[in-house]
């Protein structure tokens, strides 16, 4: 049987060398290269989605890929793909780059230029690997092949208070009320109200978890607040000059071990564009994206969207538009936002109803929000509508219904569940 053999990298040269001597090896079946990133975890979700069969068996990176940093590409694909080898191709092959890509999950190491007979063992012993993890896993490998842990749910603002910090909120509620072990990240590292949301006092934050290489599940509860509901609290910084500390590489690691802690991750990520916010949203299973239904905020939807496409962060498509204080009466209704952003489009709608909001806001109380509120019935029908709870009863608040089926609706994951 062929091995089938990725190559991924963003130089073409190398690449096209790359696949040329792939080509050349016995039973090897190079399939088309991919050149970033990105691509590369989309092709790979695509293929896991179907059946692990339809993995390859090998995936070569080149030490030039991008805008995630290989070493940190290899990590996730060790942690999302595990029936899959990896060899990382680079110039420095010495020993401490082979231990870290060892560490990071890489099945093995290639120096170039590239030598015919080193690149053939490696892809062999590789692929043998491979193909007994595969017999390991048998049927129920698909399960495995979705990530270990939970599902990550980014919530972004298109600007400055379109209410992403109260959908977040509600979000985790309704996930953690469905009995789902559901953890809540506070990404708006300077301007963060999630504490303030809950009037919570709080010694340990994200900016905690920084410099931290390896966070063990030890190190994780020790910085996660227990709130009274039962729902886990990863906190901003309250000195918003530490936010600086949280890099995309400190993001990706706490991500990874919040996903194999908690079924759920929710993850607020406000409205400003950080690198720790961009690795957040580049990761995520979904991303929403919540706006109200007025020029201003929807044309802020609009650039935030170009902007994420532009550094290769999400396509927009693979974003999902919420519509806050929703009326009947507005002229920008959501099938309209969703024309504009070229987004999906979330069914459920959240109306305008502040004055339900403003008592447990005030309070800091946001957690005791009636249940007779509409506000919460949106939000949790929701999270019903994400799968991450039970939809919620009573009357659903729909917008943007397509013709021909659901074409708004959400469905745009990274990986299956």
């Amino acid at each position: 049987m062929p091995t089938r053999i990725l190559p991924a990298g963003a130089d073409p040269d190398a690449v096209r060398s790359l696949t040329t001597l792939l080509s050349q090896l016995p039973d090897a079946e190079p399939v088309p290269p991919v050149t970033d990133s990105t691509r590369l975890i989309d092709t790979l979700a695509r293929l896991a989605a179907e059946s692990v069969d339809e993995l390859p068996e090998v995936v070569v990176v080149h030490e030039r890929i991008g805008p995630v940093p290989a070493l940190e590409l290899i990590r996730e694909i060790a942690l999302r793909f595990p029936a899959v080898g990896v060899i990382l191709v680079t110039t420095d092959a010495g020993p401490a780059l082979f231990a870290a890509a060892m560490d990071a999950g890489a099945r093995g190491l290639v120096g170039l230029p590239l030598a015919y007979e080193d690149l053939a063992h490696r892809v062999q012993a590789v692929a043998q690997w491979s193909s007994g993890v595969r017999r390991h896993l048998g049927h129920g490998g698909a399960d495995v092949l979705s990530g270990p842990g939970g599902t990550v749910i980014t919530v972004s603002g298109a600007k400055g208070g379109t209410g992403a910090t109260t959908a977040a909120l509600q979000l985790a509620l309704a996930a953690q009320a469905s009995g789902r072990a559901t953890v809540l990240a506070d990404l708006d590292l300077q301007t963060g109200d999630v504490a303030s949301f809950l009037d919570i006092q709080f010694r340990r934050s994200v900016a905690d978890l920084a410099a931290i290489a390896d966070i063990s599940p030890r190190v994780l509860a020790d910085a996660v607040y227990r709130h009274d509901t039962g729902l886990a609290l990863l906190l901003a910084p309250g000195e918003g000059e530490r936010g600086e500390e949280v890099t995309d590489r400190a993001v990706r690691q706490i991500i990874h071990a919040l996903r194999a802690r908690y079924e759920v991750v929710v993850l607020d990520c406000g409205a400003q564009l950080t690198g720790a916010t961009a690795a957040a949203v580049e990761g995520a299973d979904t991303a929403l994206l919540v706006t109200t239904p007025d020029v201003v905020s929807v044309r802020a939807a609009k650039r935030t969207v170009r902007m994420w496409d532009r550094l290769q962060i999400r396509k927009a498509e693979e974003t999902t538009v919420v519509v806050n204080r929703h009326t009947r009466i507005t002229e920008i209704q959501p099938a309209l936002i969703q024309r504009i952003t070229g987004t999906a489009l979330a069914r459920t709608t959240v109306p305008a109803a502040f004055k339900e909001l403003q008592g447990v806001v005030d309070a800091g109380r946001v957690h005791e929000l009636d249940a007779r509120s509409t506000v919460r019935q949106a939000l949790w029908a929701l999270a019903g509508e994400l799968g991450l709870a039970r939809a919620a009863d009573g009357p659903a608040h729909r917008g943007g219904r397509q013709r021909g089926g659901d074409r708004g609706a959400v469905g745009f994951r990274r990986r299956k569940e």
